[in-house]
């Protein structure tokens, strides 16, 4: 029986857990719908388009995939389960990693959650199990002894955090640490138009504690692409949410995406397999990406960049050309940006 899943992509262990991934998995708020606030940011995915997304992903050796209750309130979740098992990909095949969302929540309200992300699942399992942001009802250590009951109790495989900044991360790795149990990862926005991680302690503390960085929106939302440039016309066809993000950004990183494009030309690939090659071998086996796919050919461009390896003087030049987006920007009137492109 042919296998479903290449294994000629090399693997990274995701934070101290043991578990192998490719350097960039699946990003699936996509699949969520389109509908509600979701179609703000995400336009709707057919669900035979979802299935061959899903299946072009596994044959090109993606093993992993990110999604949350969140998005669409589950939905995402079991289209994600479905196009699994359409695709004939056994549990131990594959991780998956969910997150909980905590506003307005306790931690205590944990262990029903991961019932209903079980269902939603179903027949796969939560490997990695993350709190979606900082903002809740009940204090770190509350939130990561509960993560950590799930784990002794074999309902999820790791803990992960998201949007957590530096010392609340220090803080759970601590918590967790103090029932044997390693924090796995924090998924943040990474990107080379964001590199805020290298100056506000995301970076340094998970270098020190041996903890991955999940980059979302990798891409920021296809301008790292350069199709944005090369037509600003495609803005209009653009949910609501995403327009506007991307009309605000176009002209700063104008010179990034000319140089991306450059060295894309030079390597037979496109500008986003350029843009997520550097960001998952930059940091080393740190930074894991997490790009999403509403069509067939991005999750080809994703496989390619687990696979291509730029030059030094390539990695070099995206690095001083990008540079400038470690640091947060003020905004007159408002302060400081935390999206300075």
């Amino acid at each position: 029986m042919e296998k479903s899943i290449s294994t000629h992509i090399p693997k990274r262990t995701l934070g101290r857990t043991g578990i192998e991934i490719t350097p960039i998995g699946l990003g699936t708020w996509q699949l969520a719908g389109g509908r509600g606030m979701d179609s703000l940011v995400w336009q709707g995915v057919s669900d035979q388009e979802t299935d061959e997304i899903v299946k072009t992903a596994l044959k090109g050796g993606i093993n992993w995939f990110d999604t949350a209750e969140a998005y669409g309130m589950g939905r995402s979740e079991r289209r994600l389960a479905l196009a699994l098992k359409d695709a004939g990909v056994g549990d131990d095949e594959v991780l998956i990693a969910t997150k909980w969302m905590p506003l307005m929540r306790t931690a205590a309200s944990l262990a029903e959650n991961i019932s209903r992300r079980k269902d939603c699942l179903s027949p796969y399992s939560v490997g990695l199990f993350q709190i979606h942001q900082p903002i809740a009802l009940s204090t770190v250590k509350a939130q990561m002894d509960a993560m950590a009951d799930l784990v002794e109790r074999g309902l999820i495989r790791a803990v992960g955090i998201s949007n957590f900044p530096a010392p609340m991360m220090r803080r759970a790795h601590a918590f967790l640490a103090d029932r044997g149990i390693p924090l796995a990862s924090n998924q943040v926005k990474v990107s080379l138009l964001n590199r805020h991680i290298e100056t506000n302690g995301i970076l340094k503390a998970a270098y020190e504690l041996d903890v991955t960085i999940i980059a979302w929106s990798p891409l920021e939302m296809g301008i790292l692409t350069g199709k944005f440039h090369q037509d600003p016309g495609l803005l209009r066809s653009r949910p609501p949410g995403r327009r506007l993000f991307l009309r605000a950004r176009l002209e700063r990183s104008r010179e990034l995406v000319a140089a991306l494009e450059e060295i894309a030309r030079a390597n037979g690939v496109t500008p986003a397999v350029v843009a997520l090659s550097w960001l998952v071998n930059f940091y080393g086996d740190t930074v894991v990406a997490i790009p999403g796919a509403t069509k067939v050919s991005q999750v080809e461009q994703n496989v390619q960049a687990n696979e291509l390896r730029l030059t030094p003087r390539e990695m070099e030049r995206l690095d001083e050309l990008s540079a400038r987006f470690r640091h947060l920007v003020p905004v007159p009137g408002r302060g400081c940006s935390r999206n300075p492109v």
